[in-house]
């Protein structure tokens, strides 16, 4: 006979979510393999001959990248000699400005980095990431997309999140040939919301990179960098021909981070048994060696695989914590869903939630999770009350806004014409006032009226065979009576040629100024320094729309 209790309990959503024990073995396992290594350098030369217990002839080709590009090698003796409790404690001390941190965790290898790490707990983690963050303001990202690939969803979903705050919007396709109509309706939508958006379209690396030539998009994170010679070698990648990547994106204005997390090379059987928060240090060592502003990591599409470990949600905020260690703009992930447990996937938010990262999500769903195209967030469109409520009930800005309902349906239905004037103008195929009008109103997909695929897929190639680019849907949209939505196109396009927004951490205000870690750096100190919410924003912060006003009772 069993206990009804544990009965009960059997049927908890938290349940239902699939556990193991670890195997280190085999790399399941999240921080402090047996088989990591022990951190250690040696220089001759101003050239590394020994890093993490092996010598220059053992080295695969990360390690020689890592060696030659990553490390201050100036300072690096002396912070390898460095105990990692003491740097783990300058991490956490307020009395220690983040500038002499990074001097020495900009000098340390991989196996350093995590042996630092682990002496800190998830509050203390938490604290470092408060004053390790690049940029002095949080913000938040998120995904636009729709099963239908209906441009006029993800224009009007756009237009509502960059309403609700969100500093980047990204989207992708079901079908590949959609990714032009799809790039156009982000950027378009988004600003509408809110003019200095900055959008993406994740699709393969060489599509992704022509349209951002073409301006259809301004910036990219999709590029993935591995901590395994063989993960790199099976994506037929190294990390010389990523920093290539980078560089073209670099060269033609396009902002662009690389993508890594804990669990990718586990999950793809090539871990060699090392735990997966020392292999994402090599992947971080390997992004600052790049010269890349930043990274999008957090497990984010592997995070079931850390989820299931003992630690292994404290192992990924650990991740954030090394990429803003290694002074790289970070895009913290809490993207993939993972959990049947909303008790959970709320916890596994809390280390980027409460101190700030440079982008808190780096997906959350601006649709619900059935039109989610990068295999559901966790977080959704229908979860925008719970967030902004949280951030009111902690006095804490996560990068969102309290939006009113005549607000948003204003700002869609514009996003919808101004996008059925866009391709009107073009001579792409017709958008109808019906498909407007559910735009609008629209939850998700289920509510929009079906297109004639083929006519949109046989007007997306052509429109690129024909040579259009964002000065075009600039000329269109003026055209079309849309001028402060012209205006807005034209003025991200002149941000990719200025390129000040290619430094770490950027984003763009509604006047197209960079905010970056280069103007707005990071100064935390403690209590009443660093970022703090302004009277005025905490006022739109607090004003919830099912707040009540006592003096109205």
């Amino acid at each position: 006979m069993r206990s009804k209790r544990f009965e009960y309990l059997d049927q908890r959503p938290v349940n239902q979510d699939g556990y193991a024990k670890e195997w280190p073995e085999v790399g399941f396992i999240a921080m402090n393999s047996p088989f990591d290594p022990t951190p250690s350098i040696k220089i001759v030369n101003g050239e590394v001959v020994e890093m993490d217990g092996k010598t220059k002839e053992d080295f695969d080709m990360l390690d020689a990248f890592i060696a030659k590009y990553a490390i201050n090698l100036d300072f690096a003796e002396e912070a390898m000699a460095t105990d990692s409790l003491q740097i783990a404690r300058m991490l956490v001390d307020i009395n220690v400005p983040r500038a002499e941190c990074l001097k020495y965790t900009t000098a340390v290898t991989p196996a350093k980095l995590v042996e630092i790490v682990g002496n800190l707990n998830v509050l203390e983690v938490m604290m470092g990431i408060t004053k390790m963050r690049c940029r002095l303001k949080p913000a938040n990202q998120c995904h636009v997309t729709n099963v239908k690939d209906n441009m006029i969803q993800i224009a009007a979903d756009a237009a509502e999140a960059a309403v609700r705050g969100f500093a980047e919007m990204e989207t992708t396709v079901g079908i590949v040939r959609y990714a032009p109509f799809n790039a156009i309706a982000i950027m378009l939508g988004a600003n509408v919301g809110r003019p200095g958006i900055l959008t993406q379209c994740a699709v393969e690396e060489a599509t992704e990179l022509d349209l951002g030539m073409r301006g259809y998009t301004a910036y990219a994170e999709t590029v993935s960098v591995y901590g395994t010679e063989d993960v790199f070698m099976d994506g037929d990648d190294t990390p010389w021909s990523k920093a290539f990547l980078a560089s073209c994106y670099a060269s033609r204005g396009v902002k662009m981070r690389f993508t890594s997390g804990t669990g990718s090379e586990v999950q793809m059987g090539m871990a060699e048994g090392k735990s997966m928060l020392y292999l994402e240090a090599r992947c971080l060592g390997v992004t600052r060696g790049a010269g890349v502003q930043g990274t999008q990591n957090g497990s984010v599409s592997c995070i079931g695989v850390p989820a299931a470990v003992p630690g292994g949600i404290r192992a990924v905020a650990c991740e954030n914590l090394i990429a803003a260690m290694l002074d790289l703009e970070n895009a913290s992930s809490n993207d993939q869903t993972f959990t049947h447990s909303d008790l959970r996937r709320v916890a596994r938010s809390i280390p980027q939630f409460i101190p700030g990262t440079d982008y808190i999500c780096s997906g959350y769903s601006a649709t619900p999770n059935y039109d989610n195209m990068f295999a559901g967030s966790n977080w959704d469109a229908d979860d925008y009350d719970d967030w902004v409520v949280i951030q009111r009930d902690l006095r804490v800005d996560a990068g969102l806004l309290p939006a009113r309902e005549e607000e948003v349906v204003a700002a869609r239905n514009k996003a919808a014409r101004a996008i059925q004037a866009l391709f009107r103008e073009l001579g792409l195929p017709e958008i109808t006032d019906e498909e407007v009008e559910a735009g609008t109103y629209a939850r998700g997909s289920q509510d929009m009226p079906d297109r004639d695929v083929v006519a949109d897929l046989k007007a997306a190639t052509d429109m690129l065979n024909r040579g259009v680019t964002g000065i075009d849907f600039v000329k269109a949209l003026y055209k079309g009576g849309f001028e402060d939505v012209a205006e807005s196109i034209f003025n991200i396009q002149k941000a990719k040629v200025v390129g000040d927004y290619l430094h770490t951490a950027s984003m763009l205000d509604d006047k197209f100024h960079v905010i970056s870690a280069v103007n707005s750096p990071n100064c935390y100190e403690g209590p009443m320094t660093g970022y703090q919410i302004s009277p005025e924003l905490w006022e739109k912060l607090s004003d919830i729309r099912t707040a009540v006003d006592p003096a109205k009772l």
